[in-house]
């Protein structure tokens, strides 16, 4: 498959950690603003992904481009945003929305500071805490801080929003409000992210995409460990809280159950359910239809 016109291409990646294998031959081709969910079973290598997309580890083996050249170290082209909130305890709110753009700037330019500002109270304001610019972190609810994070990647304009179990720790009231508003500004900014989360509700309500990750598959190679691949990819259209209330909502969530988080369920690589139009899978020759 051609690279030409995604903004994300992985071939063949293979990522190992001293004697295991986490991530066993990963394709994926992501086209520019899509939203892709990734969920699989706890250990599977989901973050070891985001990693490797941000440029913060390397592949083993495979290539990975991104726009059409191959990743490199961190870029303020890709944003991401932690289940923790990376937020600077001295900093007020407004501070911390500010500092990625501050950072690299000499000191005697920071008459610039008007600007940076007046953006900074933009995304405040898109997130509805404009109110709370002069306060610190310690002074904002959990579900604030959050937002207060997602602010702080968004004023850098990433490509790509990488997010890693970002609401795991709110409440389930904050935690829809929070759903909502990431899809706001998913459109509003025009963004291409991709969204690890453990709980598979929020991951089929958000996403355009949903890429199952797991290590539970057979691929021909005998009893050698196995690191994860993508067992299935579906394209989603959901974008309304209500749907989470229709029975094909919730028989949909059982079907990646039971295709990705069921040790028993061994699927043989060449069954996965890779269903978006994007999707695609290079098998090596060591592969078979024998177990």
């Amino acid at each position: 498959m051609q690279h030409n016109n995604r903004i994300l291409f992985i071939e063949n990646v293979v990522k190992v950690y001293g004697s295991k294998t986490v991530l066993d031959d990963i394709d994926l081709a992501v086209t520019k603003g899509e939203f892709c969910t990734i969920v699989g079973p706890s250990g599977c290598g989901k973050s070891t992904l985001l990693r490797l997309i941000l440029g913060q580890e390397s592949a083993t083996s495979g290539k990975i481009i991104i726009e059409g050249k191959p990743v490199s170290k961190p870029s303020p082209e890709r944003g991401i945003v932690y289940q923790r909130y990376s937020l600077f305890p001295h900093l007020t709110v407004l501070e911390n929305i500010m500092i990625g753009k501050l950072l690299p700037l000499p000191f005697w330019k920071s008459l610039g500071l008007k600007k940076f500002r007046e953006e900074a109270l933009y995304y405040l304001e898109s997130i509805q805490l404009a109110e709370h610019a002069d306060k610190y972190p310690h002074q904002l609810s959990g579900g604030m801080q959050q937002r207060v994070a997602i602010a702080q990647a968004l004023i850098m304009k990433p490509r790509i929003l990488l997010m890693d179990e970002p609401f795991g720790a709110l409440d389930p009231g904050t935690r829809e409000a929070m759903q909502v508003l990431i899809l706001e500004l998913w459109q509003a900014h025009g963004m291409t992210v991709f969204f690890v989360t453990h709980d598979l509700e929020e991951a089929v309500f958000l996403g355009t995409r949903i890429l199952v990750l797991s290590q539970f598959y057979t691929d021909g190679r005998g009893s050698i460990q196995r690191g994860a691949r993508i067992v299935a990819d579906y394209p989603l259209n959901t974008f309304s809280v209500k749907v989470k209330e229709t029975a094909e909502f919730g028989s949909f969530i059982q079907k990646i159950r039971y295709e990705g988080f069921d040790p028993k369920n061994l699927q043989h690589v060449t069954q996965f359910n890779l269903e978006h139009s994007d999707s695609f899978q290079t098998l090596d020759d060591n592969v078979s239809g024998r177990v």
